[in-house]
């Protein structure tokens, strides 16, 4: 069974921190792009960040910049997501989800696989 399962969700103060974990099993990340995705009840999922296969190339969303930094680990088979400066506005359910290629796609459509999620809450 091909699966993505996210954790290091929870409460925190703002200002603070968490780091977010991304693991595969029955299928091997290193030649697929991951991505950070979160959604707000009501609203539209949005990209938060994106590491391609190899680890070369990222991305992030602008309200993330200098804040969040994704990483990846191939041998271990995980990608990580640290947050800092944590802000109530980041307050979600974050997903991350796997798109076969080298490159992090443009579209959501492109990812084949998703987490179940976690949840991050940011008290003010």
């Amino acid at each position: 069974q091909l699966q993505l399962v996210e954790s290091g969700g929870g409460l925190v103060q703002a200002g603070g921190s968490l780091r977010l974990s991304c693991a595969a099993s029955g299928f091997t990340l290193d030649t697929y792009a991951i991505g950070w995705f979160r959604q707000v009840p009501g609203k539209e999922r949005e990209g938060v960040s994106c590491i391609s296969s190899s680890g070369g190339s990222t991305k992030y969303a602008d309200s993330v910049k200098g804040r969040f930094t994704i990483s990846r680990d191939n041998a271990k088979n995980m990608v990580f997501l640290q947050m800092n400066s944590l802000k109530p506005a980041d307050t979600a359910v974050y997903y991350c989800a796997a798109a076969l290629g080298g490159l992090c796609p443009p579209y959501q459509y492109e990812y084949s696989y998703w987490g179940q999620g976690t949840q991050v809450t940011v008290s003010s």
